[in-house]
């Protein structure tokens, strides 16, 4: 029998069961996938707490992403053979042995990502691609100050800022997060332990600030980086996991500056044709060698409270995977 983890009672991940399901006969147009890999997502822990803006009804399994291998296809079906090696992005339901998805769901794993990484790319790095390309238009040469660095979306900023040109200051919690932003290309290293970051970012910018900031943090980070930026910068906001911000509209007017709002999965379903964008360019990257998910932890199935610990205790350095 299939297991999947099940949120009965809203609350901490400790209150998510594992349980077993019978498996269902598919309706035409539906494909089943074997999973073997499925990410660890904030909004995973916030959903299962009921602290999401998607709040499904009880009962339901969390996880937004998966990867594994198809294994069965109904009628109507076309595009998709049974054993394909696929990432299945859903609303939720990803914390399972199996998932039932349409085709539309289902995006073919890169060719040398293993079903790990599978998991942990599309909502990391779509993410960073919405808020850099479509919010901040991030252009070549400007300074990019990516909070949070060590974390899975943030790494995943370090690595499309470069990507697209930019001077990259990633700024994390620790020297070993720091080191692993570095690999994947940033220019400037800031300790928050170390140093104001504040202090940190007009020293490397030479007193100008960053032209955009990219903030998974809130709280306190996201108010003093406003004493940081430059002329015309955009701010923006990817989470809070450090508390809600408050704008200083005395700093933001003088700066000419803007603080844009990011939600990368509901701007693919207002505007799929911006969504279909977005997953070309990524898949040719991922193609390319050019990105790829860091993950830190890899625990199986029946341990998903503990890796969802993992992002709630800041002790992962990029995605946490769970594996079947």
């Amino acid at each position: 029998m299939p297991r999947a983890v099940v949120c009965r009672e809203l609350g901490p991940p400790e209150k998510l069961r594992l349980e077993t399901f019978a498996p269902r006969v598919l309706a035409p147009g539906e494909v089943r996938v074997a999973i073997r890999a499925a990410g660890i997502n904030f909004p995973d822990i916030l959903m299962s707490a009921g602290e999401y803006q998607l709040k499904p009804d009880l009962p339901f399994t969390p996880g937004v992403e998966a990867a594994g291998s198809v294994s069965e296809i109904a009628d109507g079906v076309e595009g998709i053979a049974i054993g394909d090696r696929v990432i299945a992005r859903m609303r939720h339901g990803a914390y399972a042995d199996e998932v039932i998805v349409t085709p539309s769901q289902l995006v073919k794993l890169p060719p040398d990502f293993h079903y790990a990484e599978g998991a942990t790319f599309l909502a990391a790095h779509g993410t960073a691609y919405h808020a850099l390309v479509d919010r901040g238009q991030l252009r070549r040469g400007e300074a990019l100050l990516v909070h949070g660095a060590g974390g899975g979306v943030g790494l995943a900023a370090v690595e499309v800022g470069k990507l697209l040109g930019a001077t990259v200051i990633a700024a994390a919690s620790s020297e070993e997060k720091l080191a692993v932003a570095k690999t994947k290309g940033a220019d400037h290293l800031v300790l928050y332990a170390r140093e104001p970051f504040c202090d940190a970012v007009k020293r490397i910018t030479e007193g100008r600030g960053a032209d955009v900031v990219f903030d998974p943090v809130g709280g306190e980070v996201f108010e003093n980086s406003q004493r940081c930026i430059a002329f015309g910068a955009r701010m923006l906001v990817i989470g809070f996991t450090g508390g809600i911000g408050l704008a200083r509209t005395n700093l933001l007017m003088i700066k000419g500056a803007s603080v844009l709002g990011v939600r990368a999965g509901e701007a693919a379903r207002k505007n799929p044709a911006l969504g279909e964008e977005r997953l070309r360019t990524l898949l040719a990257w991922a193609a390319g060698g050019h990105v790829r998910p860091h993950i830190s932890h890899r625990l199986p199935l029946e341990d998903y409270a503990k890796a969802m610990r993992l992002l709630i205790d800041r002790k992962a350095i990029g995605r946490v995977a769970l594996v079947t």
